[in-house]
């Protein structure tokens, strides 16, 4: 039985003195995180929290966070963690819809933190993390403080017990909370470390949001591995982040699509950057393969990691990175101790190649949604045997002779035109391969003739002079004629998440003069 807290005092106890967190101001030893996240846990304890009960953390990338992260899991309890760029009506929706007791967040979020908590009856206490002024709210300091002479007691809980909530975008309604047990986390961080091999020895770099599941899971595997997370709060200016690749000696680079295009705009990468990455993973969606083509040659010395996967199952699939030559539009097969396959609308298997949507089973597939018990159903239905449920994705794959994954497209993204489906995946592939285009979707746009014609919404590289007809006449060469888009928009940028993906339903929204959904 493993609660995750209990990894944390492992490596504390293996290598008090390992560097575990480096942030913007702080260099901390596995030896201080383990302490200070005691402290948070008595603090907590002794304020009356109950084993169970949820502590939601509104704030940035930062030493603090991840205390209250590991705090909140040794005091017994659920923790969240919410984007801080989260507007107070929806931060009081979660907290409402999760009961929080209590709040950390950072001064500078106060307010926004403060008019949610108006709203909601079970927050018993808020603490602010770099409060300058008692008025401002109980401070970290104090809170901390006041906890040093409290011992947090024994472990509080089994490893079935509930871990943490993630909040998904809620791009479709409601932002509905993923339920993940510590056994769920130990069973995911495992399988991801196995594969790519980590290593006490590691230094991983990360920009992404501890609000994002792919974020968290840095921090999770580091502790794991007893490595080193240099954490960062944003990629907007890549020349100052990218030169810790080298300073800080960082082995391990966690991407998203976005990032790899800022990556690629670079005209003044520098080769010594790169030379201690050891291996780049990429997820949230997937990267073109001309983009991928274009990081291995800037990372010469890294293995590169294409996955997938979901918030409700963490990750699902990864490429071994000796098969992008072949596969290089594969996001490859099931993590280590899962399996995967596609289903038709009834729920079967079907034959290689034949498109359907993925399932996935294992250790790492959630709980279900707190709160949810429609949406539950609807995502986890019974599997193979008696005993079990497994994910329902809604994302459409197929899986070719040999067993290896390939992204079709959301369920609700596919595209009819001209009376065939069409994978806007498929389209945005090959106008990646494009010289000149950074960033680039496709939707569908109402039609009377075509039912729905096709149109590309292009950001160019910097200094492209690419044309609508230019692209056209590439999509042409390589698409059938009812896979290429006619309609051609360029736009400065596109509208994305706070996790860097690109909004394709709010541009689908627009394209049909309706409302445009919120994130």
């Amino acid at each position: 039985m493993i609660r995750f807290e209990s990894l944390l005092a492992r490596a504390a106890r293996r290598d008090p003195s390992r560097i575990a967190l480096v942030t913007q101001h702080v260099r901390a030893t596995y030896a201080d995180f383990d302490a200070a996240a005691s402290r948070f846990a008595a603090g907590l304890v002794g304020s009356g929290f109950a084993h169970g009960e949820r502590c939601v953390i509104l704030a940035d990338n930062r030493f603090e966070t991840a205390v209250a992260i590991f705090g909140t899991l040794r005091a017994g309890g659920i923790f969240s963690v919410i984007n801080p760029m989260t507007k107070a009506d929806k931060l009081a929706f979660v907290l409402n819809d999760c009961e929080a007791a209590v709040l950390v967040t950072q001064a500078s979020l106060l307010g926004v933190a403060r008019n949610a908590a108006k709203q909601v009856p079970s927050l018993r206490r808020i603490v602010v993390i770099d409060a300058v002024d008692e008025a401002d709210g109980p401070s970290w300091h104090a809170f901390m403080t006041g906890a040093a002479d409290l011992a947090p007691g024994p472990p509080r809980g089994i490893d079935i017990d509930l871990a943490m909530l993630v909040y998904t975008s809620g791009s479709t309604g409601r932002p509905k909370g993923v339920m993940m047990t510590h056994r769920n986390m130990v069973f995911a961080a495992t399988s991801i470390t196995t594969y790519l091999e980590s290593r006490s020895d590691d230094v991983v770099l990360s920009v992404l949001p501890l609000a994002f599941d792919y974020g968290l899971y840095q921090l999770l595997m580091c502790v794991m591995c007893g490595s080193t997370l240099v954490l960062e709060r944003s990629f907007a200016f890549p020349q100052n982040i990218l030169p810790l690749l080298s300073s800080e000696g960082v082995t391990g680079f966690p991407l998203v699509p976005t990032m790899a295009a800022l990556i690629l705009q670079l005209r003044s990468f520098d080769p010594a950057w790169a030379r201690s990455v050891r291996y780049l993973t990429n997820t949230a969606a997937a990267l073109p393969p001309a983009h991928i083509a274009r990081l291995r040659s800037l990372f010469s010395h890294a293995r590169v990691f294409s996955m997938y996967g979901q918030t409700e199952s963490k990750r699902c699939t990864y490429l071994p990175p000796e098969q992008l030559e072949q596969r290089p539009d594969s996001v490859g097969i099931a993590i280590p101790g899962t399996e995967v396959w596609v289903a038709d609308d009834d729920g079967k298997p079907v034959a290689a190649n034949v498109i359907g949507e993925l399932v996935v089973r294992g250790g790492h597939v959630m709980q279900g949604y707190w709160n949810n018990e429609e949406a539950t159903r609807r995502a986890l239905r019974p599997g193979r045997y008696p005993w079990e449920k497994v994910l329902h994705t809604g994302d459409l794959f197929r899986i070719d002779d040999e067993g290896y994954c390939y992204f079709v497209a959301r369920k609700d993204d596919m595209i009819k035109s001209r009376g065939e489906k069409v994978s806007p995946k498929e389209i945005e592939n090959v106008l990646y391969a494009l010289p000149g285009v950074s960033e680039a979707i496709v939707v569908g746009v109402p039609d009377a003739m075509l039912g729905q014609a096709l149109k590309a919404f292009i950001v160019r590289s910097a200094d492209s002079s690419i044309s609508a007809r230019d692209v056209i006449a590439h999509c042409a060469a390589r698409l059938e004629d009812f896979m290429t888009p006619r309609l051609i928009e360029f736009r400065d940028a596109l509208p994305k998440t706070s996790t860097g993906k690109i909004r394709r339903a709010a541009l689908q929204a627009e394209v049909e003069n309706r409302e445009i959904p919120p994130e």
